[in-house]
Formats: structure tokens, C-alpha cells, sequence
């Protein structure tokens, strides 16, 4: 049976941001147009008349997906995010817009389809349908790499991702995509080792995440963007901050082949005081930015040999726009694997979750 009600929406409503999927139908005939309520027109128009909404409402342009088929319906995916301190504007734009006389069900997976579940019902009138994140998060990102990017490569990985000049970013054919270690780096960090599009776990995680990183750098710099935060950090010097193995051994430490250039304790530096009065902020952001991308590639380095699995696939938002941790991640997996792992990262990086949820929403009878 076809989906004929719309919209169809996915939502992931994270720690620290919210990603909407929207499917556009471009195949709307004249009798469905007769028949479509003034209130689907206006959503329809809204979302993608508009590149932003409000003051921190982002569609990703560069991300749509043209000409997909869904449930039998052609149509584009959009890709939109907002702050979830955004929330409770979103729930009442949708009050405004008469969402509930549309359809009953919203499909949403993350913490916030827990958290705001009632705020959705009791200002929205709307039933939320509640979805596991990692459940969506794997059906989403098997689901992308299946339909593309417009006819590119929806994965790459970075050919010399320690050499500025010499570093490309290259497509990779995810056609073998078992078993697979999913590293979502968001506010906090979740690994997943995926076997089967039906088999999958939690490996482990950890606290010190995207959230943690952002967090870091307001307090240390007075920054107040995740993009401010990056462009600090793109012009810091991290070696200032941290303590390295040649500030300890003079060089490498041959025995166990550590080099001089590792870092032996993040932020280890700044145990002196001179030091600590040479610093700038940049320094200070780089550091940070180095810190978190380290013990999460270090952390993912183990599961993928605990788990004997040798792709290693990084998404989450943490990863927007983030070139530096990225380029790190790629060199620290290759450098200290000896060559044996690979790290991937894909266009879509934060949306898969709420690419899930709407996945979901059209098994939905």
C-alpha cells in the first residue's frame, strides 16, 4: 500500500541538536493538489522555500537528496537542524501550523523524544511514535550508503591525512559494508559494532564527546558557537598546551615506539605557570579539539580489535565541518594500527538517526 498521507518527517532529537529529515513529494498530482489542505501546503512551502528558520533553523542545501523514490512517491530529502534549547519554538511552531490535524504520528528517535514527549502532546496535540537511536542510527546511515549522494559516493576516507599539501579526500565503496565499527560522535560517544543489517551492538562509549569538546571551549575561551569554537581552534598550536614525549624523553622513546611528537598527557603544560601565560585561546581550542578527537580514536582502535574489525565508520555531528579532527582520525587509526584499520566518514554525518525515524514512520500502517 502506498503512503499517500504527508509529511513525512524523521526527527533525532539529540543532546545538543535536533535533526528533521523532510521528504518532498515532486510527483503531486492534480487531483492530490485539488484535495491538499492549506495547512500541508503551508509546511510544504515553509521548509523548502527557506534555507533557515528563526535565528538558528539550518537546511543543509548542500546535503539534499534529489529525485529519490520512497514508498513509491519521487520526490527530495531535505536535511534541517536546530539547537534542542529550540525545542519548545519548534513544538509551537508546529501548534501554529496545525501539525495534529495532518497526521497523528511523528516518528522520533534520541533523548528528546523521551524528554519532550509530553510537550508534544499536551501544546502540539501530537502523538510522538518513540524509536531506539541506535536502531535508527544504523537503519539510516545502511540506507544512505545504499542510495548515494546524486550519483557520488556517499563514504570517503583521507589519502595522507598528516600532509596539508598532499592530503584528498577520496570516495570509498562501502560495498562490503560487514562487519562494520560505528563510532556517533555527538554531545557523548556510542560505538557500535555492526554485523548484519539486522545484527548489531552497543560495544561501549564514552562521556567525553562533542558536547564535552563545546562545553570545554566556552568555559576556556569565551566562545559561544561550535563554529567559533572550530575556527579557533583551525589557528591554535595544541603542542603549546600539551606535554609531549620529547618534552619528557628529549625525543622518542624508542623501546616502545613512541614518538616524540605523541602527546604524553593532554594538557600537561599547563601545570606551569609561565606556560600557562604564554598561551592563547586558539592554543587553548586546538588543544581541546586534539584531546577529545585522541581518546575517541583511541577508544574506537581497541573495540576495533577487540572486535576483530577492521572498517571503522565515524559519524555524528562532531564531525560537521570538522576537517582537523577528521584528518586526525584517519592518521591516528592508520599510524597506530600499523596500517591495519581504516577510518570512513560520510557525507551525512549527523542526520542518520532521524533518516531512521522516518523509515520507520512509512512502515507505520
Amino acid at each position: 500500500m502506498l503512503k499517500s498521507f504527508f509529511p513525512w518527517f524523521g526527527l533525532d532529537i539529540g543532546g545538543t541538536l535536533v535533526k528533521l529529515v523532510y521528504f518532498e513529494p515532486k510527483d503531486i498530482t492534480a487531483e492530490e493538489e485539488e484535495e491538499e489542505v492549506e495547512s500541508l501546503k503551508s509546511i510544504r512551502k515553509y521548509l523548502t522555500s527557506n534555507v533557515a528558520y528563526g535565528s538558528t533553523g539550518i537546511r543543509d542545501v548542500h546535503l539534499e537528496l534529489k529525485d529519490l523514490t520512497l514508498c513509491g512517491r519521487k520526490g527530495n530529502l531535505h536535511f534541517i537542524r536546530f539547537p534542542t534549547h529550540d525545542m519548545p519554538a519548534f513544538i509551537q511552531m508546529g501548534r501554529d501550523k496545525n501539525f495534529s490535524s495532518l497526521h497523528t504520528v511523528f516518528c522520533a528517535t534520541g533523548g528528546g523524544a523521551y524528554k519532550f514527549e509530553q510537550d508534544f502532546l499536551t501544546i502540539g496535540d501530537l502523538q510522538l511514535c518513540k524509536l531506539d537511536e541506535l536502531d535508527c542510527l544504523v537503519k539510516g546511515i545502511l540506507y544512505i550508503d545504499s542510495v548515494g549522494f546524486n550519483g557520488r559516493s556517499q563514504c570517503y576516507y583521507f589519502e595522507n591525512p598528516a600532509d596539508s599539501e598532499k592530503c584528498q579526500k577520496l570516495p570509498f565503496d562501502l560495498k562490503n559494508p560487514y562487519p562494520l565499527l560505528l563510532v556517533n560522535i555527538g554531545s557523548g560517544v556510542s560505538i557500535l559494532a555492526v554485523y548484519s543489517k539486522d545484527n548489531y551492538k552497543r560495544v561501549t562509549g564514552t562521556s567525553l564527546g562533542g558536547g564535552t569538546f563545546f562545553g570545554l571551549c566556552c568555559l576556556l575561551t569565551g566562545c559561544t558557537t561550535f563554529e567559533e569554537a572550530l575556527e579557533m581552534a583551525s589557528r591554535g598550536d595544541s603542542t603549546k598546551v600539551d606535554k609531549l614525549v620529547r618534552d619528557i624523553y628529549g625525543g622518542d622513546y624508542e623501546r616502545f615506539g613512541l614518538p616524540g611528537w605523541a602527546v604524553a598527557s593532554s594538557f600537561g603544560n599547563m601545570m606551569s605557570k609561565e606556560k600557562r601565560e604564554a598561551v592563547s585561546k586558539e592554543d587553548l581550542a586546538r588543544a581541546t579539539l586534539i584531546t577529545i578527537t585522541n581518546n575517541i580514536g583511541s577508544i574506537a582502535r581497541m573495540c576495533a580489535l577487540n572486535e576483530n574489525i577492521n572498517q571503522v565508520v565515524f559519524v555524528g555531528n562532531f564531525l560537521r565541518i570538522n576537517t582537523i579532527a577528521m584528518r586526525l582520525l584517519a592518521y591516528a587509526l592508520d599510524y597506530w594500527s600499523k596500517g591495519q584499520l581504516k577510518a570512513l566518514f560520510s557525507e551525512h554525518e549527523g542526520y542518520f538517526g532521524a533518516v531512521g525515524a522516518l523509515l520507520e514512520l512509512l512502515k507505520i500502517p
